[in-house]
């Protein structure tokens, strides 16, 4: 049994524990490239929209953002018809800042292969994120929203070998 002074201390640490927001993006690449946006910069990118149900807050959301894609070609990741072969054993691991990560296949990020979006985002239902961080990675194509990422951090670029 927990007596109140002791609710209290462990309210007090998760609180402290959390991690603080994302308030910079940092794309990497294998082969050592580097792209690491703020907000604003961010903001000025061109955005698409997309609406999914969020079965964590059992609502329908519409989220903006930047195309993974275009995010990936600004540091030479190939895409479109470039995709073939061992392009196919590329991954991109999105972390929070939180520690979590995913794995997307390239295949999944590409346009020209997938039908699904997978997008950056900065605003949900027309409002800046906040408590989410300054980034969120969202996908369209999710039945549960178990890879999207909140307080996006960082995108990696990896080669995956069989």
């Amino acid at each position: 049994m927990l007596c109140g002074s002791t609710a209290v201390t462990a309210a007090q640490q998760m609180e402290h524990s959390a991690p603080s927001p994302s308030t910079h993006l940092t794309i990497k690449t294998y082969e050592g490239k580097t792209l690491t946006l703020s907000p604003e910069e961010l903001a000025a990118l061109p955005h698409k929209s997309v609406s999914v149900f969020n079965a964590h807050s059992k609502a329908n959301e519409t989220y903006s953002g930047v195309p993974l894609a275009d995010l990936l070609s600004k540091v030479g990741v190939p895409l479109g018809e470039s995709v073939r072969g061992k392009l196919f054993l590329t991954g991109v691991v999105a972390s929070g800042m939180d520690g979590y990560g995913v794995l997307y296949s390239l295949a999944e990020i590409d346009p020209s292969i997938h039908t699904g979006d997978v997008i950056v985002a900065d605003t949900v239902d027309g409002k800046k994120l906040d408590k989410d961080g300054a980034f969120k990675m969202v996908s369209s194509e999710e039945r549960r929203p178990a890879r999207w990422v909140r307080n996006l951090a960082s995108i990696s670029v990896v080669k995956v070998e069989p």
